[in-house]
């Protein structure tokens, strides 16, 4: 990756809908020459796709929590996994190190939601030792960009 290449990562986090014209002033390239190098970092996986981003709370989803979940043994991680796969409510899933294997961040309607997803999705699936659940009040930062390094530390 060249300084351009992170110039486009900004220009596309910041703004997913700017325009290929937009980006080759931004760039100093004609537009299909910035459209080029956009698809090269898409056909390398490291632009992963582009997406709307929604307020849950205006969409009906205004209560969030983090769910940490430990499993018995690894035997039972697959099951854990396409569980965790197939509930729309979990938006992230991370493997983490310390007293718990997995911390989830899920988005719910309201408290009765959530307790299907725990009592009724998480705890029912055998292998689940241990869930503490803990609910977000306010949310003070929430961003999906990656702190990529200032332009002039750049490659």
């Amino acid at each position: 990756m060249d300084a351009i290449d992170y110039k486009i990562l900004r220009a596309v986090m910041d703004n997913g809908r700017i325009t290929w014209a937009e980006l080759a002033g931004l760039l100093g390239l004609s537009s299909p020459a910035a459209a080029d190098r956009v698809r090269k970092l898409e056909e390398q996986g490291m632009i992963k796709g582009y997406t709307a981003l929604i307020d849950a709370e205006s969409a009906g989803y205004g209560l969030g929590a983090l769910i940490a979940v430990s499993l018995e043994r690894p035997a039972h991680r697959q099951a854990f996994l396409e569980l965790v796969q197939k509930l729309p409510e979990i938006q992230e899933c991370h493997h983490t190190a310390g007293d718990d294997d997995y911390v989830l961040k899920v988005r719910c309607r309201g408290t009765r939601d959530l307790d299907r997803i725990i009592s009724g999705e998480l705890k029912s699936l055998p292998g689940i030792v241990r869930t503490r659940t803990t609910i977000i009040l306010g949310t003070v930062k929430e961003t999906p960009n990656v702190p990529l390094p200032p332009s002039e530390h750049a490659p």
